[in-house]
């Protein structure tokens, strides 16, 4: 193999493997909360449902909620799951596609677009789920809820002026 080929060859690998880095970053993005989870979230993160997992200790849950909540997190696990499985469906693509002389991008690119769009719709139910569950909730509940969203955005602003402070307002 002259070494043309060879650069040509790593060329496309470096390349692929940029794309797809790229592809399975999109298509992985967070599903929202898990169960148990009391941290922070992604770039898309569901605030209202981690706030609501957070707090289920200090919203005092009726049967209904319970049942609610319970089939929630259940939703979040499933999507989260399939989120793995989708993902694992590029990688699939994309190692197919590398095994090959003249790899087809495009179709690695296709299949992360259907993946993104799967796990989108996922998100969105998942949501829902917690957001009907905090339809249902008394005003009492709601307070709690709101009074914590806006602690940790006051934490998060906090934070992201310390940053600035430090390394220089970049935009």
């Amino acid at each position: 193999m002259s070494n043309r080929t060879m650069h040509h060859r790593t060329r496309q690998a470096a390349l692929a493997s940029a794309l797809f880095f790229t592809l399975a970053g999109a298509a992985s993005a967070d599903l929202g909360p898990r169960a148990g989870f009391h941290g922070h979230g992604g770039p898309n993160g569901e605030p209202v449902a981690q706030a609501i997992a957070h707090l289920k200790d200090k919203l005092a849950l009726n049967a209904e909620q319970q049942t609610m909540f319970d089939a929630a997190v259940a939703g979040a696990r499933a999507a989260r799951e399939a989120g793995r499985n989708e993902m694992q469906r590029v990688r699939d693509a994309m190692t197919a596609e590398l095994a090959k002389a003249e790899p087809d991008l495009a179709a690695v690119a296709a299949v992360a677009d259907d993946v993104r769009a799967r796990l989108q719709a996922e998100r969105l139910k998942v949501r829902g789920a917690w957001l009907n569950l905090y339809g249902t909730f008394t005003a009492t509940q709601k307070q709690v809820v709101r009074d914590h969203l806006l602690a940790r955005m006051a934490r998060q602003d906090a934070w992201r002026e310390r940053m600035k402070q430090r390394f220089g307002d970049k935009g």
